[in-house]
Order: C-alpha cells, then structure tokens, then sequence
C-alpha cells in the first residue's frame, strides 16, 4: 500500500513539473514570431503579455483568412482531442470550440454535469489526472476559478477557460479580433464598458490596456469590479500609459468612446437577484440618445445572450452593431487558442496592425 502510495505521489509531481518544464521552456524558443504558446494554459489574459495576446490574434485572423476566404483545408489538430466541461449552458462557447476543433481534424468531447461532475463523484484532482492520459486539452466552462486553478495545476495538459465567474478570456479575445478588423487596429481606441463589474469585464481589464487601448467604467454603485482586479487594471493602465476612468454615470463614461460594451445584467446563478438588479440598472440601457455622448465612429459590443433592457432594438440591429462579426469570431479565436497551445504552427499571412 505504501509503494502504491509513493508511486501515486510521484507520478503527480512528474505531471506537474513536466507541465512546468515544457512550459518554461518552450515558451522560449524562437520561432518566426518570438513567441510559442505551446503546453501552456489560458486561465486569464493576466497571465499573458501584451505579444502573447497579439499572437493569439494574429493567428485567428491567419485561420480565418486562410479556412474561410481561401477555403484551405487546415488540419492542425489531427489525432488530437479536446474535452469540454460545461457546468453552465452555452451557445457560442460550445458550437465554436465543437466546430473549430473538428474543422481543424481534432475531436471535441462535451461533458455535461450529468457526465461529469467537478469535485463531486471524482476529485478535482483526479479528474486532471485521467483527462491529461486521454486527452490533449480541457476548455472548461465552470463557476469557480479556483476549480480552474486547481485543474490547471494537477494536469499536464493544457486548460483552457470556457468562463467562469472571475475571467472570460475567449470572449474577450473575440471582441479584440472584432475590433480590429472593424477599426483596422487596436491602438488608442476608448473602450466603454456600461453594465455589471463582472466577468466579462475582469477579462477586459485585464489585457486593454496592454493593447494601448482605453477604458471607462460605468457601473451602479454596489456593482463594481473586484477591486484586487482594478488594482491590477490601473497598474496596468500606468505601464502603458492608457487612461482607466471609472464612474457610475453611464453618459459619463460613454463620452467620446469608440466602443460601447455591455453584457447581461443578470448573470446565470443570480436569478434571484433579478428584481434588485433590474432597479439599480436602470438608465443603463444604451441607446442611440447614449451613442450622442460618443465618437462619431462609435461601434457596439454584446457577447449575447441579449436583453432588451441591456440594449435597445435600435442600436442591437443598426450597423454600428458588431455582435453576429463578434459571435462568429468566437470561432476562429478558439482554434487560435487551440493550434498554439497543441501545436508549433506559425501564422502564414502578414500581421495585422494592432
């Protein structure tokens, strides 16, 4: 029982320190971009350098350019398979990383909670160890990121954030691929983010500035983000020098802005929290009348589901509405995420400005 007992200890420090190792090192190698994500997980965009995240960019506009313009068959991921955990419902996360990862010859495996439930019938743990000996990734969509945390540090094998109630790096990167093929760049647009201090805008703060890119903030009072994040943000915002401006008045922090952003305002597990929410939301639906407070060139952003009363139907369906460009690039910034964590594949076509 003993040797057993040994045996098992040892075989999970080799899986987390190979991890570590194929980490450190490959994500120094040279390649034509000085940059090789390979092994490594995507847990938020904190953990990933300003070149990094322009990496991951690049390449979804190279896949996307040369699949679906080009009509190149691509397959990356041949052999390889991916498992996907999804203890909250999806449309976009799911239908992208399912038909992205088969588009590129890998075969995505969906597990529902009546599948598999983290922590629950198996050890978060051990549920690490059995998927990195079956599969070559895990996109998980889950409520804690500390699960995430957990898994990432016991498998030896790349995790991806699917969401949780923290960060949703995968949405953010679509928008910033929206965004710059819209715009033509990245660089000194004013971001402008009116709704709920959640995940979706943890994600943003995070990584805009990073992009040279400023961000205002307008949330109700009591909705904030998690302050240990803003601090992150403003440290962020002083090392590029971006402007972060946070306000509860939603014509404030529209002002001048090239991208209105917003969200649900109702999160999914905070259902019973509708009525409050719905009161101390009010006057923060956008609307053309909020558009006035913008840059003439303003664009709106929504990862869907919609509400009405987040966005009216004027803007949601006008062409400054980028969110079906945005749905769809869910897509192509997955297999980004995919082709650089599994492979050493390098992006063919010239680098988009950002």
């Amino acid at each position: 029982m003993l040797f057993n007992l040994r045996n098992l200890l040892n075989a999970a420090t080799l899986r987390k320190s190979s991890k570590q190792l194929v980490q450190h090192f490959r994500s120094g190698q040279p390649t034509q971009t000085n940059v090789n994500l390979k092994g490594r997980d995507l847990l938020t965009l904190q953990n990933y350098t300003a070149e990094e995240i322009k990496y991951l960019l690049w390449t979804a506009s190279d896949l996307k350019q040369r699949i679906k313009d080009k009509g190149e068959y691509l397959p990356l991921l041949q052999g390889k398979s991916l498992a996907m955990i999804f203890e909250k419902r999806s449309t976009r996360t799911r239908l992208s990383t399912e038909t992205g990862f088969a588009l590129l010859g890998g075969h995505p495996c969906f597990l529902t909670t009546q599948d598999i439930h983290l922590g629950v019938n198996e050890s978060l743990t051990d549920t690490a160890w059995v998927l990195s000996s079956l599969t070559n990734a895990v996109l998980a969509r889950v409520y804690k990121q500390s699960d995430l945390d957990l898994l990432a540090k016991e498998a030896s094998i790349p995790i991806v954030n699917g969401l949780s109630d923290s960060y949703h790096p995968i949405q953010i990167l679509a928008d910033y691929l929206t965004l710059q093929e819209h715009y033509g760049y990245l660089k000194g647009l004013t971001i402008s983010w009116i709704g709920d201090g959640n995940n979706v805008l943890n994600s943003i703060l995070m990584s805009a500035a990073k992009f040279g890119m400023h961000l205002r903030v307008a949330t109700p009072k009591g909705f904030e983000p998690d302050p240990n994040i803003v601090k992150v943000a403003e440290e962020y915002s002083k090392e590029y020098s971006t402007e972060l401006f946070f306000t509860t008045d939603p014509l404030e922090a529209a002002s001048g802005t090239n991208v209105l952003v917003t969200d649900t305002w109702i999160s999914m597990g905070q259902e019973k929290e509708k009525a409050e929410r719905m009161k101390a939301f009010q006057g923060y639906q956008i609307t053309m009348q909020m558009g006035k407070q913008a840059a003439s060139d303003w664009t709106f952003l929504h990862c869907l589901p919609r509400k009405p009363e987040e966005v009216d139907d004027e803007v949601f369906y006008s062409p400054r509405s980028l969110v079906f460009q945005e749905a769809e690039n869910r897509k192509w910034t997955i297999m980004a995420v995919m082709v650089s964590l599994l492979t050493d594949y390098s992006p063919q076509l010239q680098k988009p400005t950002f």
